[in-house]
């Protein structure tokens, strides 16, 4: 006859005893140290563009400068595309004159100028409208 063992059904029994916990505790400390320390890069667009001119050159293997660099492939591969983007940007502008951008903060200032000098027109118009009225169809001489 097999004895059943004291814990329940279905629960795993950690192995090593006390040895075993301190080891998971050790494990999670040194994954919680490595966040601390490994901070998200931010790369300056200069930067990415070296690093898509050294990966594209046959002598030097794309995965040390990715290692170098500390980056993954998907990174690589993400730069790539940005690249490949903005350069069929710049190839699709077509020569002669180009249409002029303004900031948003700036478009909304101007169209609320814009507003109100329409809104102060229609109320001259209006006081001319009525000054016309007053003086029999508009000449002043009575």
């Amino acid at each position: 006859m097999v004895a059943e063992s004291a814990a329940p059904k279905g629960a795993r029994r950690v192995t090593g005893g006390a040895a075993g916990r301190a080891a998971a505790k050790e494990h999670t400390m040194s994954a919680d140290a490595k966040d601390d320390k490994k901070k998200r890069r931010f790369l300056s667009p200069e930067k990415k563009y070296q690093i898509f001119l050294e990966a594209q050159r046959t002598d030097v293997p794309a995965a040390e400068i990715l290692r170098r660099e500390g980056l993954y492939s998907t990174d690589l591969a993400r730069i790539r595309q940005k690249v490949k983007q903005g350069a069929l940007e710049r190839l699709a502008d077509r020569p002669g004159v180009k249409r002029k951008t303004v900031a948003l903060e700036q478009y909304e200032a101007l169209k609320r100028d814009l507003e109100e000098k329409e809104r102060a027109l229609a109320e001259l118009a209006v006081e001319v409208a009525i000054l016309r009225k007053k003086t029999n169809g508009g000449s002043w001489e009575r």
